[in-house]
């Protein structure tokens, strides 16, 4: 396991789900958390909570300039995770722009304008952390995840980007894909959903991943096995898998 005592890692949509219990994960290990959200009363519910140092920045991803004044108040880090996410399940006939906009500003621009504010002082500094939380859906289009699918895919390739070029320096770039996770944004759902996690069993997959040099954790295991396959399919049979609905 790293060292994680007295590390800063400031934490990117962790008011409720995989990112605050993520944050109890490093806060127990001695790490310094920095949460943000939208949401002030949640983040200072779980700074009171958390047992080690903590502190909470307000911020609303979609907004550029308040990212950068934002990582600029919070100073030098050790480490950024990009947990923020909006989901809306939408199929192409029930598009709506405000809702596919705002899951493009908040899953896919949010991270990079996140990165962006950190990633010069890191290189400056010569080392750092940054953790992407990507999504299986992001391997290929689905149905019904319209805006959804799409902001993870670009969320998924901004990591792979930032690998290739940042990979022989000492800033670790990391993509994590869960699953189905038990929060509010699945409970929107109306189907199945296989190998669903409760968010402290997630939490504890993306921490011990941390703890890893590897670049890319897909998970449950299982489950991530069959969308890896379902990038090789030829269109014919990956589409014949979803059948038409209403």
């Amino acid at each position: 396991m790293k060292d994680w005592q007295g590390k800063r890692y400031w934490l990117i949509g962790a008011s409720e789900g995989l990112g605050r219990e993520l944050a109890f994960s490093l806060s127990r290990v001695g790490a310094e958390v920095i949460v943000s959200a939208r949401s002030e009363d949640r983040l200072k519910s779980l700074v009171e909570e958390l047992p080690g140092k903590a502190s909470y920045e307000v911020v609303d991803v979609t907004d550029l300039a308040q990212v950068e004044e934002v990582a600029g108040r919070i100073g030098d880090i050790d480490g950024m995770v990009y947990l923020a996410g909006v989901y809306t399940p939408m199929k192409a006939g029930e598009w709506d722009n405000k809702k596919a906009d705002l899951m493009a500003q908040v899953n896919y621009l949010g991270a990079s304008r996140s990165v962006g504010a950190v990633i010069h002082p890191m290189l400056n500094r010569g080392n750092g952390h940054i953790v992407l939380v990507g999504s299986l859906s992001g391997f290929r289009g689905l149905p019904g995840a319209i805006g959804y699918s799409a902001s993870k895919a670009g969320l998924m390739v901004l990591a792979e980007s930032m690998h290739a070029d940042l990979r022989k320096t000492d800033i670790h770039v990391q993509v994590v894909n869960p699953g189905f996770i038990k929060t509010r944004l699945t409970d929107q759902n109306d189907f199945s959903m296989p190998f669903i996690m409760e968010p402290e069993e997630a939490a504890r997959e993306v921490f011990e991943f941390m703890n890893t040099d590897d670049f890319k954790k897909s998970f449950p295991l299982l489950f991530s096995l069959l969308f890896r396959v379902g990038q090789f399919l030829p269109d014919s049979i990956y589409y014949r898998m979803f059948p038409l609905r209403d």
